[in-house]
């Protein structure tokens, strides 16, 4: 069955789900974020004022997210959806339309230096000026008001519906900007922001949330550091499988290869996998890791092809389950920052 068609099919569930549905309470923001880590970022600002759903939950892959009849209910009643932007979220157009959503879209990635895509470079482009259209696309939608940066370009509305046909691919620039603490911290600011637009009311405790959460982003990037700060200059070239920490390598001075490019949706070629086995050789990288939403085939024939051993598992792009070292994003930053340190120098 085709995307449309499941769609068009869960769309049809989620009204006799909404018919009988009861009434939220007043005082909950109804808040739908796309995956696990946006949905613990959400939860520190929101507190016990809003009601989460969370689309793609723990140790799951946003590439290879199917929706389900509950979700579309979520999107259809949402007063906040959280999105991260730069088609991370290709489903969304498409389940935007079948649920029929009327909250804005927040793209958190809104301020964020951005990197392109090809080759890791940087780019003097911010977010705003530059997102892709997976959390815009929906103009009858917008609310006056908005931020002229969140409004819908109706002429892309057919490029996104095709988009969420295949939302393994991802645009221009990397997407993956929570892989740093000051990233995430505009995260966090753009969710105060829409938390505050669709709750007055509730706006002082969402920032006061806000401004105790980034005290604690703060303390977690000087730990960051200081733990990075043991680990030689010649010895931090990493190998994961999917380029998840592009972001994460500009900020804490490493280089990252991975066989897969960007999407876990993608397959590496024999040629590439051959050239990555040859740059493990050639410049002795000092750590090879899985990845939580990854299937750990590729690392492990590197693995067996370098003599490089598996120094652990990092979390890229989806947190643990709660009982999972990874269970919230300062945890998921504290384990990837202790899994490298304790890999490279144990070589």
């Amino acid at each position: 069955m085709s995307q449309s068609k499941k769609l068009a099919a869960l769309a049809g569930a989620a009204l006799f789900a909404l018919a009988g549905a009861q009434p939220a309470s007043a005082q909950a923001l109804r808040v739908v974020a796309t995956f696990s880590i946006i949905g613990d970022l959400a939860r520190q600002v929101g507190g016990d004022r809003i009601a989460l759903t969370t689309l793609v939950g723990p140790d799951s892959d946003a590439h290879t997210y199917e929706p389900r009849p509950a979700d579309l209910k979520a999107i259809g009643t949402a007063d906040v959806i959280l999105a991260n932007g730069l088609d991370m979220e290709g489903f969304l157009p498409g389940l935007i339309q079948a649920g029929g959503a009327k909250a804005p879209i927040t793209a958190l990635t809104d301020g964020v230096e951005l990197r392109l895509n090809q080759g890791g470079s940087e780019s003097p482009a911010h977010a705003h000026e530059a997102h892709d259209h997976d959390a815009h696309d929906h103009e009858a939608h917008h609310h006056a008001g908005q931020d002229p940066a969140h409004e819908a370009d109706p002429g892309h509305a057919a490029d996104s519906h095709d988009r969420a046909h295949a939302h393994h691919a991802h645009g221009k620039y990397d997407p993956h900007a929570w892989q740093t603490v000051p990233n995430a911290r505009i995260y966090v600011g753009n969710i105060a922001k829409a938390f505050c637009a669709a709750d007055r009311q509730g706006c002082p405790a969402y920032e006061a949330h806000a401004r105790a959460y980034d005290e604690k982003l703060r303390a977690l990037q000087t730990q960051i550091a200081e733990n990075f700060a043991r680990i030689p200059a010649d010895r931090r070239t990493i190998i994961t499988p999917h380029d998840a920490f592009g972001y994460f390598a500009r900020e804490y001075g490493f280089k990252f290869e991975a066989p897969q490019g960007m999407s876990t949706d993608s397959q590496a070629s024999a040629a590439g996998l051959a050239t990555l086995v040859k740059q493990v050789r050639d410049e002795k990288a000092a750590a090879l890791f899985l990845e939580n939403i990854s299937n750990p085939r590729l690392v492990e024939q590197i693995s067996s092809e370098t003599g490089l051993k598996v120094g652990g598992k990092l979390y890229s792009d989806a947190l643990s389950s709660a009982d999972g070292p990874a269970s919230t994003y300062i945890d998921m930053m504290r384990h990837n920052a202790a899994t490298i340190t304790d890999a490279i120098l144990a070589r």
